[in-house]
């Protein structure tokens, strides 16, 4: 491992104050087409995991919020995955996130890097601060994840004694993930009609969580191979019944050929129980 940053940091005064209803969120752009389906591909998997599910916010751009030295600091991760967090008790959708009073930590926040990137890895912490600082000193997010989609290449932080540590995949390539219970790790393939890099998830028993499509494409295949086995089956038993009928035809021209020749016999004045 590999801890990313070694200056001193200072410690921040930091609350956790629900935003107020007319406060004004940023309002940056998704920079390209890309980060909405990386983030769906995180996503949808999970969905079939009612457990991973159940009072959960699995998000992106969603604002992440906390009060630093008296000012309110909110940032929007690419992804973001926390469990459990209280419901809102409105029907209005959630404009925010501030963890401790509206629920726990996030588990894990990710970024995908653009051509732009920087601030991903800025440590600033007086009048600007950085996703970085803020995810590691603000919010204290156990998992931090950056990942390149162009290239593939994925980095994954750990917060260790306070800072993050650059964490080393196995043997496989693939990061464990501590409150989801699954691996994280890039894969290469097409989704969405999109081909190249993604991230996704695997099971402690290696099994990749497959896609809504994949799953189809299992249970298509599964009903096929099912109708395939009854088929077999079906032409196993028609088989079994052929064979049974020729025996028992068989045996039929057998006793058939017996009685014949006892008719023989007694016509000729013997009686072939006594042979």
């Amino acid at each position: 491992m590999m801890e990313a940053i070694q200056t001193p940091i200072s410690k921040p005064s930091i609350r956790w104050p629900i935003l107020p209803d007319d406060f004004v969120l940023p309002d940056d752009p998704v920079e390209n087409i890309d980060q909405p389906l990386l983030a769906a591909a995180l996503r949808q998997p999970l969905t079939a995991f009612p457990q991973l599910m159940e009072d959960a916010i699995v998000v992106s751009n969603l604002a992440l919020c906390a009060s630093v030295d008296e000012r309110i600091i909110c940032k929007a991760p690419d992804w973001m995955y926390v469990r459990p967090v209280n419901p809102t008790g409105s029907n209005q959708p959630r404009r925010s996130y501030t963890p401790h009073t509206e629920g726990a930590i996030p588990q894990i926040v990710m970024e995908f890097l653009s051509a732009t990137y920087g601030d991903e890895y800025s440590v600033e912490h007086t009048e600007g601060v950085g996703k970085w600082y803020f995810y590691e000193q603000v919010i204290k997010v156990p998992y931090y994840a950056i990942f390149r989609p162009t290239t593939g290449r994925l980095e994954v932080y750990a917060l260790e004694s306070g800072r993050y540590s650059q964490q080393t995949p196995n043997e496989f390539g693939r990061y464990w993930i501590d409150g989801l219970d699954l691996y994280l790790a890039v894969w290469e393939g097409t989704h969405e009609g999109r081909t190249g890099y993604w991230l996704r998830w695997w099971n402690s028993l290696g099994d990749i969580l497959p896609f809504s499509e994949e799953r189809a494409e299992e249970e298509r295949q599964r009903a096929q191979d099912e109708r395939q086995r009854a088929q077999e089956e079906r032409q196993r038993a028609q088989e079994e019944r052929q064979r049974a009928q020729e025996a028992e035809a068989l045996l039929e021209r057998e006793r058939q050929k017996a009685q014949a020749m006892a008719e023989q016999l007694r016509a000729m004045g013997i009686d072939p129980e006594q042979l």
